[in-house]
């Protein structure tokens, strides 16, 4: 028997993540076989009106494919599937596996590659602003280990995170774009953390289940040449298959200039990949009550409750900053006091300490309002 949550998701995501109409058509994305939920999705889709479609993907096979991939292999890779997507009106992204480094001993280039070919004309150039999408992962003994839970205890907490109220959260979020829509200067403190920039005339758009699942961010970027000080962040980072641990980076008008971390060589070539790399493409402020702690998956970790991100790389069209590259990476720090505390200011108004609103006109987004 089908746990009825699982139908509840596919129902949330078919009609208020992508709100598909008649007549559409949605991908439906799955990274490892879940059958479950990506029957239910097509079921649900049926329901709508819409016309579903299925491309099945494993991390194993996409392993073997990019250690011995050529340039015009992924070229083509590229060309093949962009083709599919611009035939779409509404993508699901759904990502699950047994191991979260599955990619990391693919050489360097090579990722960076798949990040200019594939990442680039499928996703960046037509998924991500022509497309209804939302992406998310599903819950695995793997996802638990990482939480440090049980399996069924992370089934628990998984459910209840992917199918609050977004509703209700993106109500909430309406008084945070407003403030930040009227900031100038944004200046975060913190352990090991100094750090001043710009917002000015970047739009700040809210994320309650429209796009990422599970949700809860409000994101701008900053004014790319306007960032200075140091950022320590305080949470495991897992990219390109590698987990980063104790981050640090020291900017000077907006670039990365120094970069540390438990491998110091290896995150530097990363943010070597391109000259967008060394520069912010977003900032973002996290508010999901139901996910408390780091779990080394960011569409977690970036919601966590009381914790921002700032995220080299790419920015989203919507709240542009120009800042262009292949990678986009979204490392966390959290300010709650277990996490050793911060403060965010905007123009030298304190609106969070130690992960709490402190405005009246933010409470609504402190966790014991959302759920």
């Amino acid at each position: 028997m089908r746990d009825p949550r699982i139908q509840t998701l596919a129902k949330n995501l078919i009609t208020y993540s992508v709100e598909l109409q008649k007549g559409e058509k949605v991908l439906i994305e799955n990274f490892g076989l879940q059958r479950e939920l990506v029957t239910a999705l097509v079921q649900e889709a049926y329901q709508a009106g819409g016309f579903p479609f299925v491309l099945l993907k494993d991390h194993q096979v996409d392993r073997s494919l990019l250690m011995g991939a050529h340039e015009e292999q992924l070229e083509m890779m590229a060309s093949f599937e962009a083709q599919v997507m611009s035939e779409m009106d509404a993508y699901i992204g759904l990502r699950a596996g047994d191991n979260i480094s599955e990619l990391s001993d693919v050489p360097s280039d090579k990722m960076a590659l798949h990040g200019k070919t594939v990442g680039t004309k499928v996703h960046r150039e037509i998924r991500v602003p022509k497309t209804k999408w939302v992406v998310l992962r599903y819950p695995s003994s793997s996802m638990a280990q990482l939480a440090n839970t049980s399996t069924e205890a992370f089934e628990d907490f998984y459910f209840n995170v992917c199918n609050l109220d977004y509703s209700k959260m993106d109500g909430a979020m309406d008084s945070l774009v407003a403030l930040l829509d009227r900031t100038d200067k944004v200046h975060l403190k913190g352990p090991g953390t100094d750090l001043t920039f710009s917002v000015k005339d970047i739009p700040s758009i809210k994320c309650a289940g429209k796009r990422n699942i599970p949700d809860g961010e409000v994101y701008t970027a900053p004014v790319r040449d306007s960032i200075n000080g140091t950022i320590t962040y305080n949470t495991p980072s897992p990219y390109q298959g590698f987990t980063f641990e104790n981050i640090s980076f020291t900017f000077e008008n907006g670039k990365i200039v120094d970069a540390t971390a438990n491998d110091t060589k290896r995150i530097n070539n990363i943010l070597d990949t391109d000259e967008g790399a060394r520069f912010i493409g977003e900032f973002a402020i996290g508010v999901n009550p139901y996910i408390q702690h780091p779990m080394k998956d960011i569409l977690f970790d970036e919601k966590i409750d009381g914790s921002f991100h700032f995220t080299p790389g790419q920015c989203y069209e919507e709240a542009s900053n120009g800042n262009s590259s292949s990678i986009h990476w979204d490392i966390v720090m959290i300010q709650r006091p277990e996490y050793g505390g911060g403060e965010i200011y905007f123009d030298d108004v304190l609106i969070r300490k130690d992960g709490r609103f402190v405005i009246s006109e933010l409470e609504a987004l402190n966790p014991e309002n959302l759920k």
